[in-house]
């Protein structure tokens, strides 16, 4: 029976482990992680802080000196990395939240004595665990591109936007998550966000199927609905305040019923509904109480040209971080830190 040695802050720190791998599954299947995750593992990252600096400051002068510094560099530096990321769109929300666990839990390393190996195997010089974590998961997302590019390349689907996505069935685009690669006027890196795509659809009561069947009157704001739904968050399968989902709302159109003296026609639902805004998309986005990941109106119209018109597009999936951030930790636990290692493999440490 394999024994484990480890302080009870440490063994503590391994809760993160089914947390991750949880999460990491919500993330592939939903891209979707609740808020609720991160707070048990706040709260525990404080304790234990608290914990490790007590018996740091009681300690040697070393240790208390090693534990200020690796904890400033873990919560000073990788913290602000992390929103630097999220702020540039790296990361997503969930992403940037696990990591801050990360950055508060993990700010030196751990230690594991399991049967006579001491875990991890690969430590470095700076000493900072989290920053291992975060070059860990890189590493190992930085695989996703070329990984898609294979699988791409093996199935005889080229393209210059082939490494970071895949063609896409029309009828299967409900149900995707990512990003449009795809304009009217050819390929881009950023198309329109899927989810606010079926915000849009939502919002309207229809379905993709709808939208296509009935593209050339659809287009016209006046057919904006008289009391639009709740647009969600865009997420797939979301449940609607009368229990059905949200495919299942009505489809049916609602036409204008004047035109205001200003040029500008007038839904039923009241929305100013200019002549100038095809699909309706600046009216959605004005009329949403949040915004739809900074989709803007030439973005929102220019992917329903793409998705009413074309049979297959390019998605770009996008990389469900947490699950890299999930392996990266397991990997960190076990091995250690995969760029020193490899470093160490090329006799640059």
């Amino acid at each position: 029976m394999a024994q484990l040695d480890a302080s009870i802050p440490d063994l503590l720190r391994l809760l993160v482990v089914p947390v991750f791998g949880w999460a990491a599954w919500r993330d592939v299947k939903t891209r979707r992680v609740p808020n609720r995750t991160w707070y048990p593992l706040a709260a525990l990252a404080v304790v234990l802080l608290a914990v490790d600096g007590w018996q740091a400051w009681t300690g040697t002068a070393y240790e208390t000196r090693a534990f200020a510094v690796r904890t400033a560099v873990s919560l000073g530096f990788v913290g602000p990395l992390v929103i630097a990321f999220w702020w540039f769109r790296a990361f997503g929300g969930a992403d940037a939240k696990a990591f801050l666990v990360v950055a508060a839990l993990f700010p030196t390393y751990p230690t594991y004595e399991v049967v006579g190996w001491v875990l991890p195997h690969q430590q470095t010089a700076v000493g900072v665990f989290s920053l291992t974590i975060l070059t860990n998961t890189v590493l190992l997302g930085a695989l996703y591109p070329l990984a898609v590019l294979l699988r791409n390349a093996a199935a005889g689907r080229f393209s210059s936007v082939m490494f970071v996505g895949k063609p896409v069935d029309w009828d299967d685009v409900p149900e995707e998550h990512g990003r449009l690669l795809e304009t009217p006027e050819g390929v881009t890196r950023n198309g329109a966000d899927l989810d606010a795509v079926r915000m849009y659809l939502r919002w309207r009561g229809l379905t993709l199927a709808d939208l296509r069947e009935s593209a050339g009157r659809l287009r016209d704001p006046a057919t904006l609905p008289a009391e639009p739904n709740r647009p969600g968050d865009g997420s797939t399968g979301e449940v609607q305040a009368d229990g059905g989902t949200a495919a299942e709302t009505d489809s049916a159109a609602v036409a204008a019923e004047s035109v205001a003296g200003d040029g500008t026609e007038r839904t039923e639902s009241g929305m100013d509904a200019p002549d100038d805004d095809p699909w309706g998309a600046a009216a959605f986005l004005d009329d949403i109480d949040h915004g739809a990941y900074g989709t803007t109106p030439e973005g929102l119209r220019d992917g329903l040209d793409v998705l009413v018109s074309e049979e297959t597009v390019w998605v770009s999936p996008g990389i469900p971080f947490v699950v890299p951030l999930f392996v990266g930790t397991a990997v960190a636990l076990t091995y250690g830190d995969l760029l020193f290692g490899a470093m160490g493999l090329l006799g640059l440490s």
